[in-house]
């Protein structure tokens, strides 16, 4: 659930609720009911979320997590979509907005080539 993500994100970067609702622009109540899942957050909360966490709205959704795929597959994506954070074209950086649609991208590319790795090697 989008609540255990978020709080797991959390404890990792050894962050308190109320660290994370005042960078996000939330009360900390308001934050602990996204946390303990009383609480789905809007749109643009969501999107919050995902940047001050560097992971993409579909991972704290779930919606793009194959079944196969291991905790450990999960972190070498988020690792590969967060050494890509400093996005640019042209000279020009990427708005926030087109960043996102970049690491949406790289993480379709990312679970194909993992998956056909898996089925080729037999690991799956």
């Amino acid at each position: 659930m989008l609540g255990d993500r978020v709080k797991d994100l959390r404890k990792k970067t050894g962050k308190t609720q109320d660290d994370v609702a005042k960078s996000i622009g939330l009360s900390r109540p308001a934050y602990s009911h996204i946390e303990n899942n009383r609480n789905e957050p809007d749109g643009e909360t969501l999107k919050k979320l995902a940047s001050y966490y560097e992971v993409t709205t579909d991972y704290l959704l779930g919606h793009s997590v194959p079944q196969w795929a291991t905790e450990k597959d999960v972190m070498d994506l988020e690792e590969m979509l967060n050494s890509s954070v400093n996005m640019a074209y042209g000279g020009e950086r990427l708005s926030e907005e087109e960043k996102q649609r970049v690491k949406d991208v790289l993480t379709g590319i990312f679970w194909e080539k993992l998956n056909k790795r898996k089925r080729s090697d037999g690991s799956e």
